[in-house]
């Protein structure tokens, strides 16, 4: 290894793990509270909160795919990454990177798991397309045998449940579909401009940060510079 690598390294797998701590802690925090004891107005504010964790968790696990999180190290690296697509939802680490690296390589085309079919190109119908390409029925028997578990073992209340595990993870994919496929991917009257058939969305950096963790900001940096953590792409723009 490099020592210019060690720092961006190091920070890379820092940033990784706080990510993961203050989801887990924030969701603990709040699947053990009284909803009573809450003032209302808290909680669409949680579920905003804890919606962007889990978009967050993802980022972590799609810089692993780039080998991004800790380069010094990559059987780390792909830990964390198995860890994180785990806790998201239950996904398969190995066939989320063979389906991401068809979306670097065949980019808003037929052969893209991530782009519509063609056919179907509103929202709904292509989130539809989107999403059946990565869930199985596996997951969701294993995430309805995790619900269960923690509804009977642990007692943890159906509304906390529902409000701060089951809403944050469905809203999460949303805003990585819509910020990180559609705004960057979909075809204008222009067409695209390069191989890379894709565009940042051009906001301040602050606001690229918070809609998708500069995933819609700097999407077209993505792609030009994929082994790029998310937390750098703002740089890239100056290269």
């Amino acid at each position: 290894m490099k020592k210019s690598n060690s720092p961006n390294s190091l920070k890379g797998l820092l940033i990784a793990l706080t990510i993961i701590a203050i989801w887990a802690a924030s969701l603990v925090f709040l699947l053990t509270r009284n909803l009573h004891e809450l003032h209302p107005l808290l909680i669409p504010l949680a579920i905003i909160w804890q919606s962007s964790l889990y978009t967050g968790l993802f980022i972590t696990a799609h810089d692993a795919m780039h080998g991004a999180v800790f380069p010094a190290n990559r059987k780390m690296n792909d830990a964390i990454g198995i860890f994180v697509v785990f806790i998201y939802a239950l996904f398969s680490y190995k066939n989320l990177l063979t389906k991401h690296w068809d979306h670097h390589k065949y980019p808003a085309s037929s052969k893209d798991p991530d782009f519509h079919d063609g056919v179907h190109k509103n929202f709904f119908q292509w989130y539809i397309h989107f999403i059946r390409n990565y869930i199985t029925w596996k997951q969701i028997l294993g995430m309805a045998i995790l619900f269960n578990v923690l509804l009977h073992l642990f007692h943890i209340p159906i509304p906390n449940l529902l409000l701060f595990w089951v809403t944050p993870s469905l809203l999460s994919t949303f805003q990585l579909f819509y910020f990180g496929t559609v705004l960057p991917h979909c075809e204008t009257s222009e067409g695209y401009k390069d191989k890379h058939r894709a565009r940042s969305v051009r906001l301040p950096v602050s606001l690229s940060l918070l809609s998708c963790y500069h995933f819609g900001g700097f999407h077209w940096e993505h792609h030009a510079y994929p082994n790029v953590a998310w937390w750098s792409l703002p740089a890239t723009r100056a290269k």
